[in-house]
């Protein structure tokens, strides 16, 4: 399996997910692929001087379960001498959509550990499979091209050393490795809509139109992410500009002047800097309150959308 470590380690040279001594805070749950990634890093420390800190989040959802989860990922932390640290949120926290909730709390935990420790990255083990799934999801939803972008290599300090390697890579390298991990048995309900895309669309996309859908989703989303990029650079000037203290103000007729995908990233930068997130933005949202700004009516327009208030008075623009 030494092909394996190769291709990860390309993957990290190709995208500059990490230099000489980074230092790296590891997010690992205990499931198969934060398993893979760890023992990856773990065996890349001594050649890159790698100083590892691993990370775990007891959600304390399933009980026992999420218990015996935290104390395998403690004898992980002992296996490869490494210090770690552990989250126990309270459950009060999960409120809204619990994906979403579990997630930005995840990765705020992960943040503050960064900072605490004074490291430079945040290692997560999103793979090819999670990529796919993402994409699809996001399209089902009506997501922009931001959405579509899915995953980066690379966000900030938030690294995927994974993230073109497929599932199925992933196991087989445990199995020749003989690491042991946990499986979490909600992962099989497919009352989420991951899990339901997991095990029942992509499996039919797979067997009755192209058997490495997987891999065309996640190409698909890389092609984009470069488009989306682009658009993006010239969305976040005009964004940037017009938004102070909670609230954007600015000249419908300006705005107009964009080309319409401009216009519909402007927006998710609106939402982005106003709410902290897209994560739950609709393209439909999207439209809808282009069409406000864009209205030749003569009186004001007013509406509610996605949280956010928007309104026009003659030229005038604000979204707060």
């Amino acid at each position: 399996m030494a092909k394996f470590i190769k291709t990860i380690q390309n993957f990290a040279s190709q995208n500059d997910l990490w230099a000489k001594d980074a230092k790296i805070v590891v997010g690992v749950s205990g499931g198969p692929d934060s398993v893979c990634l760890l023992a990856v890093l773990a065996e890349l420390a001594p050649k890159y001087g790698f100083q590892l800190h691993i990370a775990h989040v007891n959600y304390g959802l399933r009980d026992k379960d999420s218990d015996q989860e935290e104390l395998f990922v403690q004898g992980l932390g002992k296996k490869y001498g490494m210090e770690m640290s552990v989250l126990t949120p309270k459950k009060g926290l999960y409120k809204g959509n619990l994906e979403n909730r579990l997630r930005q709390i995840r990765y705020e935990y992960f943040e503050k550990i960064r900072q605490q420790k004074g490291f430079g990255l945040i290692a997560v083990a999103h793979n090819r499979d999670d990529q796919a799934e993402t994409v699809l999801m996001r399209i089902i939803r009506g997501a922009g091209l931001q959405g579509l972008s899915a995953m980066k290599a690379k966000t900030g300090q938030i690294i995927r050393p994974l993230l073109q390697t497929s599932r199925a890579d992933i196991s087989a390298h445990l199995k020749q490795k003989k690491l042991k991990y946990r499986i979490d048995k909600t992962n099989a309900d497919i009352e989420f809509t991951r899990n339901k895309v997991r095990h029942n669309l992509l499996p039919y996309l797979e067997k009755n139109f192209n058997p490495s859908v997987k891999k065309t989703l996640s190409s698909f989303a890389q092609s984009v992410a470069d488009d989306y990029a682009f658009i993006g650079e010239s969305a976040e000037r005009f964004a940037k500009g017009i938004c102070k203290n909670k609230c954007a103000h600015f000249s419908a007729r300006a705005f107009g002047e964009f080309p319409i995908a401009i216009q519909r990233q402007v927006f998710r930068n609106i939402f982005q800097k106003l709410k902290g997130g897209t994560f739950d933005v609709e393209n439909q949202q999207i439209e809808e309150i282009i069409k406000v700004v864009r209205s030749t009516k003569s009186k004001n327009q007013k509406a509610l959308i996605g949280g956010l208030n928007v309104l026009k008075k003659g030229d005038k623009v604000d979204i707060s």
